[in-house]
């Protein structure tokens, strides 16, 4: 879907206070995998445990396993969700065995390290055009990843005003709560925030449930969900200020 026109874009923005904040969400948002999380890397730790997989297999096993994130559960954040979507990865390319739990678990447990990613290109100049214009920025993860070493190990110090995963909140985006949470640690207001994320369910209709704009970052064409019509879409951040 192509982002919303200029001339929309502007006459929107008129009946919205200029936004003060911008929250982002991490991953596939500002950092991508790197190889050890791709089809090749997941045999690798199957490799450790006596698990056959087909590396080719793994785009089929990531739909498959999509499910597991989207299902109706609480939204309390458990470990357990995120190592069922891992184990139903690798049975998607063929996996089988006693072991599935256990390379499963080191899998999750490996996600968290800033090492096996890549920040996008794009995420720098972002932050720091935000910033010469004095807004706010916010991250809000449901990773467990450690967002102060996210910010150390992509040299991101000074651009992020307030960090929240869902790990340490004890919520899951789209729970209210973890928005909230992050609205108040930023000390700013819903009317005057901005969430950018992947994910439609998750980083948009959250945020929008609480008050807050949502702006959904597609970065590949054809995306597989459908925005709303008043959800702005990019597919790079060198478009998010132009929306604010």
């Amino acid at each position: 879907m192509p982002a919303r026109s200029d001339d929309l874009s502007r006459a929107e923005s008129r009946d919205r206070p200029a936004a003060r904040a911008v929250f982002f969400d991490v991953d596939f948002t500002l950092i991508y995998p790197g190889p050890t999380f791709q089809g090749v890397g997941y045999q690798r730790f199957c490799a450790q445990y006596g698990i056959d997989v087909d590396p080719s297999r793994f785009s089929e096993g990531v739909l498959a396993a999509s499910v597991i994130l989207n299902d109706g559960h609480d939204h309390i954040y458990d470990p357990d969700i995120f190592v069922r979507y891992t184990r139903r990865i690798i049975e998607g390319m063929g996996g089988t065995g006693p072991h599935l739990d256990a390379c499963a678990t080191e899998i999750y447990a490996e996600w968290a390290a800033c090492q096996h990613f890549i920040l996008y290109d794009d995420v720098t100049p972002a932050l720091k055009e935000l910033a010469a214009r004095g807004i706010k920025v916010g991250l809000i993860s449901n990773s467990h990843r450690c967002l102060a070493s996210f910010q150390q190990h992509f040299e991101l110090h000074g651009l992020i005003a307030a960090a929240l995963s869902s790990s340490e909140h004890g919520y899951l985006k789209p729970h209210p709560s973890i928005f909230e949470s992050a609205l108040k640690l930023m000390d700013v207001s819903a009317a005057e925030s901005v969430m950018v994320g992947d994910s439609l369910p998750h980083d948009i209709e959250g945020a929008r449930r609480v008050g807050m704009r949502g702006i959904l970052v597609q970065r590949s064409p054809g995306g597989p969900a459908a925005a709303p019509a008043d959800v702005p879409v990019i597919r790079d951040l060198s478009e998010l200020p132009g929306l604010l």
